[in-house]
């Protein structure tokens, strides 16, 4: 599939974000990994982008890729409220924030609590081999169902190194199976092991609420450098982002994080 006349679109800026885990650069420009069901290969060139998938049509990837959302007017609008963003937005211009699953999302930020990013793409990719369905026409298995990863144990989760997040994956994919897919922040608060940081990970790459400002240790560092913040004071920096940019604080959170930590500021 060829999505053509693409803005606004960087494949590196969207995969190494923070956003997302099983894409990997395969040493060519593109990247490799697997989204819902479907294993792809995926290559930007210009404002072209090809995906190369073992399924999934057109409409799919280009809702999972956010393709038909306008990342220019987004930048503006930030830059507008907020001048000192724009070195961020500049140097991040190619970030689009994916449309991923859910419960995925919900599993995949459980594991990234006080982690790396190597050890949780291992993590994840651990639990996908051995509870995943196998994706047709590739090697790779796709993210572990609700149902699938309610039948696991602890010592099994452990033995991947997942440690006290264990239960907290376990206790996820039960609730998930009862009650399905929560709709607020509040009720991922009421999940087993997910705080605040956590929550609005999966409210703003899950759950696709753009108000969502994630703050972790990078945010904190930089809410202290530009504005000032005390690096505890997490309660100001939620109000000065919901007051300096609104439902767009998702975007801000985004280009600053991936600004701050590639440039290593």
């Amino acid at each position: 599939m060829v999505f053509r006349d693409i803005h606004d679109l960087d494949l590196t800026h969207i995969f190494e974000c923070g956003q997302c885990f099983r894409w990997m650069p395969d040493g060519s420009g593109a990247y490799t990994g697997a989204a819902g069901s479907f294993a792809a290969r995926v290559f930007a060139e210009g404002d072209t982008l090809t995906v190369e998938a073992t399924g999934g049509d057109e409409a799919f990837w280009r809702n999972y890729f956010d393709l038909d959302t306008d990342y220019g007017e987004i930048k503006n609008r930030l830059i507008e409220s907020e001048p000192r963003i724009r070195k961020a937005a500049e140097y991040g211009y190619g970030i689009r924030i994916l449309n991923q699953d859910p419960f995925e999302t919900i599993i995949s930020f459980i594991i990234s609590q006080n982690n790396n990013i190597p050890r949780i793409r291992k993590n994840i990719e651990s639990l996908c081999d051995k509870y995943g369905e196998p994706i047709d026409g590739s090697s790779r298995k796709a993210f572990p169902s609700p149902e699938a990863l309610v039948q696991t144990d602890e010592a099994d989760l452990a033995a991947m190194k997942l440690g006290y997040r264990g239960p907290y994956i376990i206790a996820a994919a039960k609730r998930y199976m009862e009650e399905g897919c929560p709709s607020c922040r509040e009720e991922l608060l009421s999940y087993l092991g997910i705080g605040p940081k956590v929550a609005n990970c999966i409210m703003l790459f899950g759950l696709r609420d753009m108000a969502a400002f994630p703050v972790d240790t990078w945010v904190k560092h930089i809410m202290n450098d530009m504005y000032g913040f005390d690096e505890g004071d997490t309660k100001g920096m939620q109000r000065f982002a919901a007051e300096r940019f609104g439902s767009l604080a998702g975007y801000a959170q985004q280009y600053l994080f991936y600004y701050y930590r590639d440039k290593k500021l």
